[in-house]
């Protein structure tokens, strides 16, 4: 405690070093309030000034040899060691509060680690766990859908070679969430590069099994399915805790500098099968004809078993209408009977006309 009225000394002899004094070293000018006036010791009655108040606290009492206190007017010994516990156990209890009580979203699933071992996985609700540094939680969404773009944004074409030897320019979309969220923590180090990887590598091998015109028609849709199945059979060959959702192939077409010519190709295949598609159905409206008509020739032969003679009779009378019904006739009954008739002034269209006799074996 000896340094303190020293040190105290030392501030007042500097202050009262007229030549640095900030007030000048002229005794009629204003006087330093801080300097000790002659005889070095305040009066009595006088108050003490502000720095004197600072160094008695700062000493820890009233003065030189005074009882001992804290810093900044804080109590001291047995006191103060009873506050610093107290807020240490505060502390303490704070830090357990917040890292052993632990929220979990209906959406989420948390994964504890136990000395960074894995301990068990949460479900939805409050849980209450050891406190960290002994035990940590990480909160893994396993309702979140995440999507995966081929090509990425701005890094142009995406080019595929199929399997009759041609490249395709190709962009798909991938979709997946989490199934496993122990697997998913502990098994892969990154599981957006992961599937990315696996989507790419599962994508080119598909496509190197089509050919040009099952990938940019009608059969983007069965390339989808089987990318997907080999991705999910790959990822859980992982154990990789993903599902993959869906694969989506939004474009499919030749690259950009032959792109006008593929064009030109795939209209010449579109009219093809347009004719095909006209040379089909007319074909089914004639067979379908034809199938009528023999199922008609059926019914007639079936009838003409029962009765041949009258089948055949109504057949012929049926035929010969259809074959006179809009010619101009003249019909002639009695044999041997020659009347005259002026045949070429009966009917102005044609000096002929024809004659209709009786069928053999049977009258009209």
């Amino acid at each position: 405690m000896r340094l303190f009225p020293a040190f105290r000394s030392r501030i007042f002899d500097m202050m009262n070093d007229k030549p640095k004094s900030p007030w000048g070293g002229d005794d009629d000018g204003p006087r330093n309030p801080w300097s000790m006036p002659p005889g070095g010791r305040p009066p009595r009655g006088s108050k003490p000034t502000a720095l004197d108040e600072f160094l008695r606290r700062a000493r820890g009492g009233g003065g030189p040899g005074g009882p001992g206190g804290g810093f900044g007017g804080l109590p001291g010994g047995p006191a103060m060691r009873g506050l610093w516990i107290g807020g240490a156990v505060v502390i303490v209890a704070l830090w357990v509060l917040f890292t052993s009580v632990h929220q979990i979203a209906p959406q989420q699933r948390g994964v504890v680690t136990f000395f960074g071992r894995y301990a068990g996985t949460l479900a939805p609700g409050i849980n209450l766990t050891l406190p960290a540094p002994i035990a940590a939680v990480k909160r893994v969404d396993v309702e979140k859908i995440r999507d995966i773009y081929f090509p990425a944004a701005g890094t142009g074409q995406n080019l595929v070679l199929t399997g009759d030897q041609n490249i395709v320019d190709l962009s798909y979309k991938v979709s997946w969430n989490v199934n496993n969220p122990q697997d998913y923590s502990f098994e892969l180090a990154d599981p957006d590069q992961t599937v990315a990887a696996v989507a790419e590598a599962a994508m080119r091998a598909v496509m190197a099994t089509v050919t040009l015109d099952e990938a940019i028609g009608a059969g983007r849709a069965q390339i989808a399915i089987r990318v997907r199945t080999l991705m999910q059979q790959i990822l859980n060959d992982y154990h990789s805790g993903v599902s993959v959702t869906g694969v989506d192939i939004n474009n499919a077409a030749a690259p950009e500098k032959v792109r006008d010519d593929f064009k030109l190709v795939s209209a010449a295949q579109q009219e093809a099968q347009s004719n095909l598609n006209r040379a089909r159905s007319a074909a089914q409206q004639i067979t379908a004809r034809a199938e009528a008509e023999a199922k008609q020739f059926d019914l007639a032969y079936e009838q003409y078993k029962l009765a041949p003679d009258v089948t055949r009779r109504r057949m012929y009378y049926e035929t010969m209408e259809a074959v006179l019904a809009k010619q101009n006739k003249v019909i002639l009954e009695a044999p041997g009977v020659a009347p005259y008739l002026p045949l070429p002034g009966m009917t102005p269209r044609a000096p002929e006309a024809d004659v209709v006799v009786s069928p053999p074996g049977g009258k009209r």
